[in-house]
């Protein structure tokens, strides 16, 4: 699996890059504040909402500290998409939230 760490993801944001992120936590988790532009696709429904990516897309998959996102990296790369996993989610993100 591949992964990046948030302090990667945020230089690649602050380059003006773009950069599809999905977070994978609850709606209430995302409420507190998530990563500007991230899309919000909990988990539980991820297998429901997946049409909606596109698989020539690369996505960087982000939780609150990992385990959840490494979980949505291992489904969504073996039904064809191009993820990566955002090592230790919100928790080590130091960057600006929205």
């Amino acid at each position: 699996m591949k992964s990046i760490s948030t302090k990667e993801l945020q230089t690649l944001l602050e380059e003006g890059k773009k950069v599809n992120i999905i977070d994978v936590r609850e709606t209430s988790e995302v409420a507190t504040g998530k990563i500007p532009g991230a899309v919000n696709m909990p988990l539980g429904l991820l297998e429901f909402k997946m049409n909606e990516l596109d698989k020539k897309e690369q996505y960087y998959v982000n939780c609150q500290a990992g385990g959840r996102s490494s979980s949505a990296c291992k489904f969504l790369d073996n039904q064809g998409y191009n993820v990566t996993n955002v090592e230790g989610g919100m928790t080590a993100w130091e960057g600006e939230v929205e």
